[in-house]
């Protein structure tokens, strides 16, 4: 078999060897993912399913891994799986190129990804696979891909808030509500005390992040997260979540200012950065004057009526 053939029946990844530039990129894969949907132009695909296998190979920026272990700065593997899902729900296709290009280009939206290799293939339309292999790049992207996360509610809990009885029963609201992250302060405890600024700093986010945990160890439906990359998983598949501040204050490039360090005010701050449509505050004095954009911001409540909560 010619070299050609070797990479037009081979997986993606020998084509996108054979096509890449000098310096080969760093790729990422996802192999024989298979979903049963209805597809295909012809009257006998209509009304029925059948198994579509996908299998994407991406070309993405170098990071160096190897001394900075971040899931945030790569490109994850949730992106390819829910570019797929994205568009097999978005409408009824009658055309593997359609599917492939649209799962491509939602791909390609992501900052890191540089190359997109789709291979789509019908597994139930005769005795071999059939399907379309195709290659976009971020030159082929039309314009920005609508970015599909829902936006959430952001929730101050003061430590008030965490001891109340009501608690369950915002929890219960918030659960059913639109998607929410829930922020803490800092634990009653007093933690350890440094004269370095830096490392107070340091100390007291870690303090936070251990309040996080204490809420979640209170509720099991409470998910501690502390990158970016959680946060948009979780938003997406609808997890109620507690933020651990530490990890994004700190690598953030526009981090809170020294005014900022209380729990309502860092609350706020975490509702600029994600986009959220409110911020609630549940006990605590509020974090002062609010500036989110097109949001309805910063309601003090304080812990005597469940309802109050979604009402607001």
């Amino acid at each position: 078999m010619t070299t050609d053939l070797l990479h037009a029946f081979g997986h993606p990844h020998l084509r996108a060897g054979a096509t890449a530039p000098d310096r080969l990129a760093d790729r990422i894969s996802l192999r024989d993912h298979i979903a049963e949907i209805e597809i295909g132009a012809f009257q006998q695909e209509r009304g029925t399913t059948q198994r579509i296998r996908f299998n994407l190979v991406v070309e993405v920026a170098r990071h160096d891994t190897g001394t900075d272990d971040d899931v945030d700065k790569i490109l994850s593997y949730d992106t390819l799986t829910e570019a797929i899902a994205h568009e097999l729900t978005a409408e009824r296709l009658n055309l593997l190129e359609t599917l492939a290009e649209r799962v491509a280009l939602r791909v390609l939206a992501a900052p890191q990804a540089l190359r997109c290799f789709v291979r789509i293939e019908k597994l139930d339309r005769g005795p071999g696979a059939l399907g379309v292999e195709i290659v976009r790049d971020r030159d082929d992207l039309p314009g920005a891909v609508a970015d599909d996360a829902p936006q959430p509610h952001v929730v101050f809990l003061s430590n008030g808030a965490l001891k109340s009885p009501l608690l369950g029963g915002w929890i219960d609201q918030l659960v059913a509500g639109s998607p929410a992250i829930l922020c803490v302060d800092l634990p009653e405890t007093v933690p350890p005390v440094s004269e370095n600024l830096m490392a107070q700093r340091r100390i007291n986010l870690l303090a936070m992040d251990q309040n996080a945990w204490v809420l979640a160890g209170q509720d099991r439906r409470c998910v501690v997260v502390g990158s970016r990359t959680e946060i948009d998983w979780a938003l997406k598949h609808d997890v109620l979540t507690v933020w651990a501040p530490s990890k994004i204050v700190l690598d953030s490039v526009d981090p809170p200012s020294e005014g900022k360090r209380s729990g309502p005010a860092l609350a706020l701050w975490f509702a600029e950065q994600v986009g959220a449509t409110s911020l609630l505050c549940i006990g605590g004095d509020g974090p002062g004057e609010p500036t989110l954009p097109d949001a309805t911001v910063s309601v003090t409540l304080r812990p005597v009526d469940a309802a109050q909560l979604l009402d607001v």
